[in-house]
């Protein structure tokens, strides 16, 4: 009768001529794998958006908070437009983000506002009846656990309702001006 357990079997390796190992040398380093002409296709898109004219550099995230805002409330405009450019386009975002901004956004007008004048206002955004209900979830989170900030750390970002983690890279990144991962 046969265990069902497997058996551990000790792996040892030779040391061979020209390999290094009878000099005191390191191990020799194996090839770092690459894909094919990624170099080349590296260069060809820093060539395309060498001029900066897609819609991303006139009204992406970056663009669309208030820069004359208290750090605080810039913050959270970060963190909204990019909870609205969730499968959005982004003119869309943009004009979104530019009304809700006309209306003064800060966590507590959003707290304030009911949720079918926030839906008036991102409409025609994707998905704008859930975002609106987690933009109200994740606004009084802010309000109760951070004092109206957003959270200075991708993990502590990701528990926020509707925000994923490209999205806690990039609020690090344009809100606290810090490389996390992206």
């Amino acid at each position: 009768r046969r265990s069902k357990r497997r058996k551990n079997v000790a792996i040892a390796y030779e040391t061979g001529l020209g390999d290094g190992a009878e000099q005191g040398t390191a191990e020799p380093q194996r090839p770092y794998w690459e894909p094919k002409d990624w170099r080349q296709q590296l260069e060809r898109i820093r060539e395309m958006r060498r001029n900066r004219d897609a819609p991303v550099d006139e009204m992406g995230v970056e663009k669309c908070y208030d820069s004359s805002a208290p750090p605080q409330v810039m913050r959270y405009q970060v963190l909204l437009s990019l909870m609205l450019s969730s499968q959005t386009k982004d003119q869309v975002t943009s004009a979104a983000m530019l009304r809700l901004r006309q209306r003064g956004l800060t966590v507590d007008s959003i707290l304030q506002m009911d949720d079918a004048t926030l839906g008036q206002i991102i409409y025609p955004v994707g998905f704008w009846r859930n975002k609106v209900k987690y933009i109200k979830q994740t606004t009084a989170i802010l309000k109760q656990k951070y004092g109206g900030d957003i959270p200075r750390t991708v993990e502590e970002l990701v528990k926020l309702p509707g925000v994923g983690p490209k999205m806690a890279h990039l609020a690090m990144n344009i809100a606290w001006d810090s490389v996390s991962g992206i």
